[in-house]
């Protein structure tokens, strides 16, 4: 059976990751990318939909203590399991792939004597593919359309009941390799890797990776841990983020708000950019920026809200019928209907991460420019069009307040780009008068006198917690008495156990059209976090985000959101937006600044005058870039 979302690990190589419970069984693994179909597919089902155990013979019976860690500041993850007889540990790791995508798990014994099972049922096409196997000496392969995987393994394996079953005794100082790979079912199967030397390499890249972070606040090893999260998600041959390595992982236990997260969403994209410039990791920054400017090229009438690792734009969405879902909680849905709809406060999104990311730097991309230039061309009449909201509700339409104030950002930011890059052209007047004029229309319909608060959308008394972004993105300074009594209302209306609802659902599903509740969105509590703190109240703060640090689970992983009557995490997992935002919200509390990282003055300024999109190879170091026309901005400080 399934575990709890907590009980969880994630391993992966930047192309896509393995979700590990403390049982040591993998029951979630897409191959061979993110958004592929996944092979192993228990976490949303049964057994018969796929998994990899190792495990004490005799299963929980035979276990006394369970502990599982990561080693040091890396993806290698580490299970012991006590039992009478001894003491197991379990050790996997996803290598950093130079072509296929290996598993590398490798059993040793540590104390005494333990007999150990294994059981592998692989099931391709998200649990409905048996393939077919075939075992010679040391090698087991299945096969099934085109896909095909390998096990080099030194057990002695046999079939029953569609499973590959193996035992073995481990003694104390002996090891046991198991080397999984995945390679399309024409070729013949990888040699296999060393495991031993393939872990060793896996907690060095790691370990050297998680050093270069520059934050030394008083969260430290959460913050870390977060962007090494936030790392394992980023598919690193475009720099695309995924929102999540999960599908349909349920936004409370037994409902139906299931949603495949495997995807890349715009509306991430300044919050990442910031929490990765805050860490020190500006590379990574800008090839999420180049991902954002290839993904959105084209026509900007159609900008989607979420796009494929590789920039993809055709998510379609079904459901996978055969699965029974996390803990009967269906449907089961693959792709993303909300890729088609209409959200505004995108085009907020993506011209301040490039403002952010060109501030930054100290540079602008004519090419660039000319993008940004069309997206404000189109705001400039779609603007005033109903959206879907950031939420992607599944009702009607509406004039959203937050959409609003992010199209107000979009233009706010194209302002003061000309502002501080005198060279560029661009009509400066026009697009000053159309901020103040979305400034004036969110003041007086966005903000309800009765309510005492910005409000859902235009002429609603219903809360919602992205009105919080309103002095996160400049649209009205903290201390102004619409923005304090906005965070007030908040605390009241849609704070349920000390944590922060989107919104209050509602069983007509009058607004999202969806009806059952969800659990509190972790990210919009972060946000009240910064909101707490902008307001001069950051002892409430600072007790808030200890809280949210609390629901972590013991590998430092937090999922979307927390039930609080279950007492459990729930949504997708790990979560990057609810990672981005832990990192924000302790840099925010402890005065670390990001502008520090990077000065006008720095090696990352001069590097990277003369490129403007990445193209990254497998260790995440640059390889080559094409070349783009920039233009600097004037004066050496940031204003």
């Amino acid at each position: 059976m399934t575990q709890r979302i907590e009980d969880y690990a994630v391993i992966g190589d930047l192309h896509t990751a393995a979700i590990v419970g403390r049982n040591a069984s993998i029951d979630w693994l897409c191959l061979p990318h993110f958004d592929s179909p996944s092979c192993f597919s228990r976490l949303l089902g049964n057994e018969s939909h796929g998994f990899w155990q190792l495990s004490p013979a005799g299963g929980e019976d035979a276990i006394v203590a369970t502990r599982h860690t990561y080693r040091g500041n890396s993806l290698v993850l580490e299970t012991e399991f006590d039992t009478e007889t001894g003491t197991v540990r379990i050790i996997d790791c996803m290598p950093i792939r130079d072509s296929h995508p290996h598993v590398i798990r490798l059993v040793e014994g540590v104390t005494g004597t333990v007999d150990m099972h294994m059981d592998l049922a692989v099931r391709f096409d998200y649990g409905e593919i048996v393939p077919w196997a075939t075992s010679t000496d040391g090698l087991l392969r299945m096969t099934a359309g085109p896909d095909a995987v390998a096990l080099w393994h030194r057990v002695e394996p046999v079939g029953k009941d569609l499973h590959t079953l193996a035992d073995f005794t481990v003694k104390e100082g002996q090891s046991f390799p198991f080397t999984f790979v995945w390679y399309p079912s024409h070729e013949q199967p990888p040699p296999p890797l060393d495991a031993f030397y393939a872990i060793c390499l896996t907690e060095t890249y790691w370990n050297e990776w998680a050093a270069q972070c520059t934050y030394e606040g008083p969260w430290r090893d959460a913050v870390v841990r977060s962007l090494i999260t936030l790392k394992a998600l980023t598919y690193e041959p475009t720099g695309g983020i995924v929102a999540a390595a999960t599908t349909s992982l349920p936004e409370v236990i037994g409902g139906s708000r299931n949603w495949d997260y495997r995807y890349c969403w715009l509306r991430d994209a300044t919050l990442t950019l910031e929490s990765l410039m805050r860490g020190g990791y500006f590379e990574e920054a800008m090839a999420w920026r180049d991902w954002l400017l290839r993904a959105v090229a084209g026509d900007v009438s159609r900008l989607q809200i979420m796009y494929g690792p590789s920039g993809e734009r055709r998510l379609e969405e079904w459901e996978a019928a055969w699965l029974p879902g996390y803990e009967g909680s269906v449907p089961v849905r693959i792709g993303n209907a909300a890729s088609g709809q209409f959200q505004l406060d995108v085009y907020g999104e993506v011209m301040s991460a490039l403002y952010a990311s060109a501030h930054a730097e100290g540079v602008q991309s004519r090419a660039a420019w000319g993008l940004q230039m069309e997206l404000i061309k189109f705001l400039q009449h779609g603007w005033e069009e109903p959206d879907d909201g950031i939420w992607e509700v599944r009702g009607p339409r509406r004039h959203f307040t937050h959409s609003k104030v992010m199209a107000w950002v979009a233009v706010d930011r194209a302002v003061k780009t000309l502002e501080e890059w005198p060279d560029l052209e661009g009509p400066l007047e026009d697009w000053r008068v159309l901020r103040h004029n979305i400034f004036t229309e969110v003041c007086e319909k966005g903000f309800n006198e009765k309510v005492g608060a910005f409000t859902q959308y235009y002429g609603s008394d219903q809360l919602d917690a992205s009105v919080l972004m309103i002095p996160l993105v400049g649209f009205l300074p903290a201390s102004d008495p619409r923005v304090v009594r906005t965070v007030e209302a908040i605390e009241k209306g849609l704070v349920d156990h000390g944590f922060v609802l989107r919104y209050r659902t509602a069983d007509d599903g009058k607004v999202d059209g969806l009806t059952g509740r969800e659990g509190a969105f972790l990210a919009c509590s972060f946000w009240l976090v910064d909101c707490l703190h902008m307001i001069g109240r950051t002892k409430d703060a600072e007790e808030l985000f200890e809280r949210l640090v609390a629901l972590r689970n013991d590998l430092g992983l937090l999922s979307e959101e927390y039930d609080p009557y279950a007492g459990r995490l729930v949504g997708n997992f790990p979560q990057a937006f609810s990672h981005v935002s832990l990192v924000n919200s302790a840099c925010r509390l402890s005065g670390h600044d990001p502008l520090a990282i990077v000065s006008s003055d720095g090696p990352h300024r001069r590097r990277v005058v003369e490129h403007s999109i990445s193209m990254l190879p497998s260790m995440g170091r640059p390889k080559g870039r094409m070349r783009s026309t920039v233009i600097r901005r004037r004066g050496g400080s940031r204003s």
